[in-house]
């Protein structure tokens, strides 16, 4: 495991990594494009007697001066693979930085509650 990560963000770490090195655990890089990822919370799937499932939810944002970037593509590629639930949840333009910033939401079963 990487160094000892939960096995849902090792999944989360690997589909990043999948697509480039330039990825971080919530803090900013400074670099012309980069992936930030941050887990926001959990949901369960409840039944009978009380949680039978539990799931992180979170979010990926890439940040990029090119406005045609590959990278959008192969993190969704690297996502589903990986067997991560995720939506596009943005695509704007920062003209007061420059950047191109899609933003994810995602979900990762991490097994019985």
């Amino acid at each position: 495991m990487l160094n000892d990560a939960p096995a849902w963000a090792e999944r989360i770490i690997n589909a990043h990594l999948a697509v480039c090195d330039a990825v971080s655990h919530s803090a900013r890089l400074s670099s012309d494009r980069y992936f930030v990822w941050q887990e926001d919370g959990q949901n369960s799937l409840i039944s009978g007697d009380g949680p039978v499932e539990t799931a992180i939810t979170g979010t990926t944002d890439l940040f990029t001066r090119q406005e045609f970037d590959p990278w959008p593509a192969a993190l969704e590629r690297e996502l589903t693979a990986a067997g991560v639930w995720w939506y596009l949840n943005s695509v704007a333009y920062e003209p007061e930085t420059g950047f191109y910033h899609h933003e994810w939401v995602w979900e990762v079963c991490c097994g019985e509650a």
